[in-house]
């Protein structure tokens, strides 16, 4: 007898969870996303929580029901998560130690947490073209659900935040899109990443001496590009985030970035930030870091971390 699935966290109480929406018709059963949305919200932009739970736990929801009478208000700025997972593991669901972020629908915000498809599914780039059909299909349904469009943040952890720095320098680049909404933009309005690979190549030079391996054949980022990834230069090339920053018009074609590293952690090393770091601030970009002092592969106990995301995304996602 298989054993059960855990139950996921359920999202607090006055938020509308509308579960497995697909964003690709027909497609994977991957290719769908969560939407959490507030009710009876003061305002639609309040400012955000200051830590990554939620206050309360709330009654669980059912699928597209709400735990409490009324609709949502109009024009919420929208969160999308992308889990991480090291590309081959991980759900839109979390988990009790990382839940979706769901506790900002709360405070006004609108809040999506997408799959994609894993390593095991499809190699690079299907994960960044997953990504971005989900961004264009919210934009797509924005006055359907009560979604700004003009107002869409991406936050991911690891695998999560590869993807949504890769969201953030790739919305001028065409050869992602891919699937249906081809009119409508994929690009985000800012970039959340927490410790998020770069460039695959130089993490294993990068480790600390407990660290994880990643030039081996069966490693995450081997998996992800579909070979060794120092057999493969061209392929890591084209996962990598700085391949794609633009050397001008930078204020277009690329949105502010809050990046967050531990520097110990040893499964995506420290240093992978740094070159992010680096590459945006040479050309202009607008990019805060923020290293967690001692801090490993996410857990963070910081109350600055939570604090900071809080404030960027409150800054960035105002109203204009």
């Amino acid at each position: 007898m298989s054993a059960q699935r855990p139950t996921p966290p359920q999202p607090p109480a006055g938020v509308i969870a509308h579960r497995d929406l697909a964003y690709v018709a027909n497609g994977h059963e991957r290719q769908m996303l969560d939407l959490y949305l507030p009710i009876n919200s003061a305002e639609s932009g309040a400012a955000a929580p200051e830590n990554n739970q939620s206050a309360e736990s709330g009654a669980a929801l059912a699928n597209n029901q709400s735990a409490e009478s009324g609709t949502a208000l109009a024009n919420h700025p929208l969160v999308i998560w992308v889990h991480g997972g090291a590309f081959r593991v991980g759900s839109k669901e979390g988990n009790e130690d990382n839940p979706p972020p769901f506790h900002y629908a709360t405070q006004g915000y609108a809040v999506a947490a997408i799959n994609y498809r894993l390593s095991q599914h499809a190699i690079w780039p299907a994960q960044i073209e997953d990504c971005k059909a989900a961004v264009r299909w919210l934009r797509v349904h924005a006055a359907e659900y009560s979604l700004d469009p003009e107002r869409f943040a991406a936050w991911g952890p690891s695998a999560g935040g590869h993807l949504v720095a890769m969201l953030g320098v790739t919305g001028h680049v065409a050869k992602f899109e891919v699937g249906a909404h081809l009119d409508v933009s994929s690009r985000v309005q800012c970039v959340v990443d927490y410790f998020g690979p770069t460039d695959f190549l130089q993490m294993d030079a990068q480790r600390p001496p407990d660290g994880m391996i990643h030039d081996a054949p069966d490693s995450p980022e081997s998996e992800l590009v579909g070979g060794n990834i120092q057999e493969h230069p061209d392929k890591v090339a084209r996962a990598n985030p700085i391949t794609y920053i633009p050397q001008d018009d930078i204020t277009a074609n690329v949105p502010p970035f809050l990046i967050v590293h531990g520097d110990q952690d040893p499964l995506v090393p420290y240093g992978q930030s740094l070159l992010l770091v680096e590459a945006l601030e040479k050309v202009g970009a607008d990019v805060t870091f923020y290293t967690v002092q001692g801090g490993g592969h996410g857990g963070f106990t910081d109350p600055a971390v939570p604090k900071l995301t809080a404030e960027f995304l409150a800054k960035q996602l105002a109203p204009a």
